[in-house]
């Protein structure tokens, strides 16, 4: 295999994965009954929620530096590139916008009509493509090296910048000026009088897309391309030493925050997600540099291939008006029955997307 195939592959599984705990969150979460809720098994499932919206994120910021950098080995200037990743940005914000309208219109009066303007996954990976188009663009160089450079600092620091302001943004300095619509994006308050740790706003959510640029542009150094294993080890023990960091810094002694909340808006928090998500991707390169995940057909590979239609349609059947169980009536073993319904289907619809030109052409009168 090739480096760029080799790519595709590791990438392609981490989106699988970020799939699969994304179904198996939403179907526990909404399906479970009031008893059933209290189960080991719906503990786990939650645990196992909190990774599918950082996995998105971050290897969207992979993308997009990879992305980025082929542009410009093909000798595209510097402002179409930052119009091109641009533009990509707001066609997936708007496709959030659109994807909340379809929600309110599926729901047939029975949502309220702030469910329209409610801040979700799509919305924050628009504005962070577009957030890492303009950082691009800024730290552009005549040198391709330098500018590696320049934007794995700034991605850095701007995450970094992101994950420091985000409490006082949450607690005690939070923009109440603004309208609940547009102080979402900042803290995620939505219609009600706090932040609420379930939404998506963008702090600190799009620090995960800049840890994911400056990764994507590290892979693409020279250093990387020739010790492409040693560079994937070396970001595994780099989540290794943040994981004992995040810790460090949970324990110390010194307070930088009137209000400190370590499971929601907390910056030693994102750092031990950050740390996981490095040793999750280390893991899944290995996975997919042996072939053993490419042995025959890898389900999560294809998920991957079609992570956002995916992740569009299976809402419908979840927690939308074609939902397969009723809201909070049912067992574990029914729910987890409808998973593997949920998870099939989404498979069999992934492989028609993908193969869907070869399944037209066969189906053609000769």
């Amino acid at each position: 295999m090739t480096p760029a195939q080799k790519r595709l592959a590791y990438l392609d599984w981490m989106r699988g994965l970020a799939c699969i705990l994304m179904f198996q969150t939403h179907c526990y979460d909404f399906w479970l009954s009031p008893e059933a809720r209290k189960s080991s098994v719906f503990i786990w499932s939650q645990v196992l929620g909190t990774f599918p919206a950082p996995l998105f994120i971050f290897l969207a910021g992979i993308s997009f530096a990879l992305v980025t950098e082929r542009l410009r080995e093909k000798g595209t200037d510097r402002s179409a590139i930052a119009k091109q990743t641009i533009l990509r940005g707001a066609e997936v914000f708007a496709l959030g916008l659109l994807f909340r309208l379809q929600e309110y219109a599926l729901a047939g009066g029975h949502a309220p009509w702030t469910d329209l303007f409610r801040v979700d996954i799509l919305n924050i990976l628009g504005l962070s493509m577009i957030l890492m188009g303009v950082l691009c663009w800024i730290t552009a160089s005549d040198s391709i090296s330098s500018a590696r450079i320049r934007r794995i600092l700034a991605s850095l620091a701007l995450a970094t910048f992101i994950a420091m302001i985000t409490p006082p943004l949450w607690t005690t300095v939070r923009p109440r000026f603004l309208p609940w619509p547009l102080e979402s994006y900042f803290n995620g308050v939505h219609i009600f009088n706090a932040p609420q740790p379930w939404l998506f706003p963008l702090f600190p959510w799009s620090a995960f897309a800049f840890a994911g640029l400056a990764v994507g542009f590290f892979l693409c150094t020279n250093f990387a391309q020739r010790r492409e294993a040693l560079s994937f080890a070396i970001l595994g023990l780099a989540g290794i030493a943040a994981s004992a960091l995040s810790q460090l810094f949970d324990k110390s002694p010194i307070h930088l925050y009137a209000v400190y909340d370590y499971w929601h808006s907390g910056p030693n928090f994102l750092l031990m997600r950050c740390a996981l998500l490095l040793v999750i991707f280390f893991l899944a390169y290995l996975w997919c540099r042996r072939g053993l995940a490419q042995i025959g057909f890898s389900p999560l590979i294809q998920l991957g291939k079609t992570s956002l239609l995916v992740y569009w349609v299976h809402i419908q059947f979840v927690y939308g008006g074609l939902s397969i169980l009723p809201k909070h009536q049912v067992s574990v073993a029914k729910a987890s029955f409808g998973l593997l319904t949920i998870f099939l289907a989404m498979l069999a619809l992934s492989l028609v997307r993908t193969n869907w030109k070869k399944l037209r052409t066969n189906a053609a009168p000769a």
